[in-house]
């Protein structure tokens, strides 16, 4: 039996972390927020630590049970921290500058965002984060990739974040294209395909992070192709293109 015939695609929209950057997954996540604490000049560092990772923790699980986003703004809200304190701008510099290392963009994001482009075919992303669209673009620019993106949609900067259908919709019409004739490439099974699918996207999993079992959420959805190199996704989009 024919199969039916499917929108040709103009837009492959990313995910970020564990996509367009290496998996970290020895990531000490209460040494993340001691460097913030030392750095704001705390009484006892250890302790508001203690205070921020578990408001941040309790916000990543609101993420993948209410579909709702957060910021770091108002992670320290939680832990009961005016991030309006002078002392902030300092800590969160120093919070940032941690994680810097776990943030480079994979060599072969370049060359296929060029491919992507020259045939036409726009580039978005949209992830699930809590800092600003500022620093996620700085990291872009640093990169020399930031010029190839059309569009860059974070959950910090709307109400959603993934798997919520809305998130999905607002990515589409940041790159001005139907969800349709979208194509979602993430490393989750929950939050990127199942989300992306749900509005009517093709879906590209490229399952190379080891996401830890407390972060995983059950999911019957079948991507519509699985790569383990971003190199890969060429040949399905060049498949797709007309449909």
């Amino acid at each position: 039996m024919p199969q039916p015939q499917r929108e040709p695609i103009e837009a492959v929209i990313f995910d970020w972390g564990g996509t367009l950057t290496p998996w970290h997954g020895d990531i000490d996540h209460h040494r993340e927020w001691l460097v913030y604490a030392q750095a704001w000049g705390a009484h006892d560092p250890a302790a508001m630590a203690t205070r921020i990772e578990r408001a941040c923790a309790q916000a990543w699980a609101r993420s993948r049970t209410d579909h709702t986003s957060a910021t770091v703004e108002s992670i320290l809200a939680d832990a009961e921290i005016d991030h309006l304190d002078e002392r902030h701008t300092a800590a969160l510099e120093a919070h940032l500058d941690f994680w810097d290392e776990h943030t480079y963009t994979d060599p072969l994001v370049a060359p296929l965002w060029e491919w992507l482009r020259s045939n036409g075919i726009r580039v978005g992303v949209l992830s699930n984060t809590v800092w600003s669209r500022e620093h996620h673009r700085s990291i872009f620019e640093r990169d020399g990739v930031l010029h190839l993106i059309d569009a860059d949609v974070y959950s910090s900067e709307i109400e959603w974040s993934k798997p919520h259908p809305e998130a999905f919709r607002e990515a589409a019409r940041a790159v001005g294209v139907a969800p349709q004739r979208c194509v979602y490439v993430g490393d989750r099974p929950f939050e990127d395909v199942h989300g992306s699918k749900s509005v009517g996207m093709r879906s590209i999993l490229v399952p190379h992070s080891d996401i830890p079992v407390e972060q995983q959420v059950e999911t019957d959805a079948v991507p519509d192709a699985v790569v383990h190199d971003l190199s890969e996704i060429t040949q399905h989009i060049e498949r797709w293109r007309h449909g």
